[in-house]
C-alpha cells in the first residue's frame, strides 16, 4: 500500500510507516502525475484535493485530512468517486480556545477590564466552541451560544441570537465557512454588524477570514471607527489585505490551532481512522511521540490574586502579543505568510505544564483548564 502524506504533519512517519510504503510530499509541488500510485493521501489544509489533484489516479481508497477545517476538500468529487473521507475534526479545539483566553487575558489587561465582570458570546458551539465555553465555566466567566444548525438539529443546550450575541462584551467566532444554504456563516459580520460594535466591545475571529468582510472593516477603521479587533484568520490567505493589519488590536497568521498537541493529535486522529479503515489493531499513541515542553513546571505564588495567577500562567505558556509582534514586524505579502505558518515555533498547550499550587486556594480552577497537579 502507497500512503502519501503532507510534510507539515508531525510524526507521520513514527504513525504510518508500518502500515505501507510511505511517500512524502510538499504542497508546493504535489500533483496528480506524483500521486498516480497513491492508495491513501493524508494532506494538511495547505493541499487542495480536487478532481485536478486526483485526474491520473484510479486506486485511492482513502484520504483524509489532518485539520479540523475541510474547505480544501472537494468531497463531492471524492463521494462521486465512491473514496472514503475524515477529517480530525476537534483536534485543535483545545489550543484555539488556549488561543482566545490568551487573547482576552491580554486584551483585557489593555482596555482595564475585569474579565469576571463580563460577558462573552461565543458563535458556534460545535468543537472549539465547546471547548472555550468549557474554560469560561470554569473560570466563573459567563457566556452565551449562538448556534442555529445545532439548535435546530435538536441540541439541548441554550441558544441565543444574533441579536443577544451583539450585546455581548466579548464576541468570539468558531463556525465554518459556508457560502450558501440555510445557514451562511460568510460575511456574517458585514459592514452593518460590524458598525454597530462599540469601541468597548472585543470581536475575535479565529475560524474562516469570511466570516468577517475584511474590506467593510478596513473602510469603518478608515473612516474613524474604533473597534477593537483580533483576528488570527483573513480573508484570501495567503493574500490577505495588508491594510487591515495596522487597525487590529492584535494579528496572527491563521496559527491559533498550531500547538503541538493539536496538530500532533490530528495526524494521530488519521491513524486511528486508516487503521479502522483497514481493520487493524491500532498500537501506537501520541503520548508516545510528544517531547518534554522547555517550561514544564510553574511555582505559583500564592500571594497573588487569582487573576493575577491566572493571566501570569496563560502568557508564560502562550502569549498572543508575541505572535502579533512577530506578525506585523514580518508581514509583506503573501509568501511571508506562509513562511510565518509553516515555520510557527512549537507551541504547547496547558497540558503540558504541571504546576505546584501549594496551598492556592483556587488550584482546582487552574487544574481544570488543562494545566497538571505536581505529583
Amino acid at each position: 500500500m502507497k500512503i502519501y502524506y503532507e510534510d507539515s504533519m508531525p510524526y507521520a512517519a513514527e504513525f504510518f510507516s508500518e502500515l505501507g510504503e510511505c511517500e512524502v510530499f510538499s504542497h508546493k509541488t504535489i500533483n496528480a502525475e506524483t500521486l498516480a500510485d497513491a492508495d491513501v493521501l493524508l494532506v494538511r489544509s495547505t493541499t487542495k484535493v480536487n478532481q485536478q489533484l486526483l485526474a491520473n489516479n484510479k486506486q485511492l481508497q482513502f484520504v483524509a485530512t489532518a485539520t479540523a477545517g475541510t474547505d480544501h476538500i472537494d468531497q463531492n468529487y471524492l463521494a462521486d468517486q465512491n473514496i472514503p473521507f475524515i477529517s480530525a475534526g476537534g483536534c485543535n479545539a483545545v489550543a484555539v480556545a488556549e488561543y482566545v483566553l490568551s487573547a482576552m487575558l491580554v486584551m483585557g489587561k489593555r482596555l482595564n477590564w475585569q474579565l469576571a465582570d463580563k460577558t462573552v458570546g461565543i458563535v458556534g458551539a460545535g468543537h472549539v466552541g465547546s471547548a472555550l465555553a468549557r474554560v469560561l465555566t470554569v473560570l466563573g466567566i459567563r457566556h452565551k451560544l449562538c448556534d442555529p444548525p445545532l439548535a435546530d438539529a435538536g441540541d439541548e443546550r441554550e441558544f441565543v441570537t444574533m441579536n443577544d450575541i451583539m450585546q455581548c462584551d466579548v464576541i468570539t467566532l468558531h463556525v465554518p465557512w459556508v457560502k450558501d444554504g440555510p445557514y451562511p456563516t460568510q460575511d456574517l459580520f458585514n459592514k452593518t454588524r460590524l458598525a454597530a460594535l462599540s469601541d468597548n466591545q472585543l470581536l475575535i475571529n479565529a475560524c474562516r477570514g469570511e466570516v468577517i468582510n475584511n474590506q467593510a472593516a478596513l473602510e469603518l477603521f478608515e473612516q474613524g471607527t474604533s473597534l477593537n479587533l483580533v483576528l488570527d484568520v483573513w480573508e484570501n490567505e495567503p493574500s490577505i489585505n495588508l491594510d487591515l493589519i495596522p487597525h487590529t488590536a492584535l494579528a496572527t497568521a491563521h496559527i491559533a490551532g498550531h500547538t503541538i498537541e493539536g496538530k500532533a493529535r490530528g495526524t494521530e486522529m488519521l491513524y486511528l481512522a486508516l487503521c479502522k479503515h483497514l481493520g487493524i489493531q491500532a498500537d501506537k499513541k501520541l503520548s508516545d511521540y510528544l517531547p518534554r515542553a522547555e517550561l514544564n513546571t510553574i511555582q505559583i505564588n500564592d500571594k497573588q490574586d487569582f487573576w493575577q495567577i491566572l493571566h501570569k500562567l496563560v502568557l508564560n505558556v502562550y502569549n498572543i502579543e508575541t505572535d502579533d509582534q512577530h506578525f506585523r514586524a514580518n508581514m509583506h505579502g503573501a509568501e511571508q505568510f506562509r513562511y510565518i505558518r509553516k515555520h510557527y515555533p512549537i507551541r504547547r498547550e496547558f497540558s503540558a505544564i504541571t504546576l505546584n499550587t501549594g496551598n492556592f486556594a483556587d488550584s482546582k480552577a487552574i487544574y481544570d483548564i488543562g494545566f497538571l497537579a505536581a505529583k
